[in-house]
């Protein structure tokens, strides 16, 4: 009878820790998707800088719970695109053109060490990883010149990808984390310039073929140099609009 009881006991808990573990997993779905969304209005400037966002105008407008949208607003705050305060609760971050200017400066010195880093680290598949990532930056590119508005956020997700790529053998998760943070805060410039049709793609498009085949050959500082175009030609071309 103690061994039964004790295997019901188990199953229990068992049980217990299965149902709690869905539950959490559940509310970060949710979490991940409102996240996501206030992530792509603030891109777009749907939800313009400085804004105040109140809980319960997001909850009708995004859904999910209180707690939901408080956790969405927290992840986002650690991503640079919203700003929490004890006592004023969570506005969208500032987006100024010094706040350009910082961003795309602290991009170039961190992806440009994290590609000087994965140049002396990276093998065949890591060569790879970058030449199916810029294919798929190219197909990306062809369709958001055909249909900005419909592609905007998929180029975006690839350019980002192709960036990424470029640090992957760098071996430092904290400058790769680094990267994607800064990354996030300049989705909202490099997505305003080709709402308003700043970006020249086919500049843009040499120059990151002329960077692959850098990378591919080694050629450190063309690479380096092709790098940082790129970043600048994204970036800064709403700010010398301006």
């Amino acid at each position: 009878m103690l061994i039964v009881l004790n295997n019901v006991t188990y199953f229990l808990i068992y049980w217990n820790i299965l149902i709690f573990s869905r539950k959490n997993n559940d509310n970060q779905t949710v979490v991940s998707l409102i996240a996501s969304a206030i992530r792509r209005d603030i891109s777009f400037g749907e939800l313009a800088p400085d804004k105040r966002l109140k809980i319960e105008e997001l909850r009708v407008r995004y859904g999910g719970s209180s707690h939901s949208l408080r956790e969405a607003l927290t992840l986002l705050s650690t991503q640079g695109l919203v700003e929490a305060n004890a006592q004023r609760g969570f506005r969208v971050a500032s987006a100024t053109e010094d706040d350009l200017k910082d961003i795309t400066r602290l991009r170039i010195e961190v992806e440009r060490l994290g590609l000087t880093w994965s140049l002396q680290n990276g093998d065949i598949a890591w060569e790879g990883q970058i030449m199916a990532a810029h294919h798929a930056l190219s197909r990306a590119q062809s369709e958001v010149i055909a249909s900005p508005i419909e592609n905007a956020l998929a180029w975006d997700e690839a350019n980002r990808l192709f960036h990424i790529s470029l640090t992957a053998a760098c071996d430092s998760p904290r400058l790769i984390a680094t990267q994607v943070q800064l990354y996030d805060e300049s989705r909202r410039f490099i997505l305003a310039a080709l709402r308003e049709q700043q970006l020249d793609f086919t500049s843009i498009s040499d120059n990151q073929a002329c960077l692959v085949e850098a990378v591919l050959a080694r050629e450190h500082e063309t690479a380096l140099q092709c790098l940082q175009l790129d970043i600048e030609g994204t970036c800064l071309t709403s700010n010398k609009s301006n």
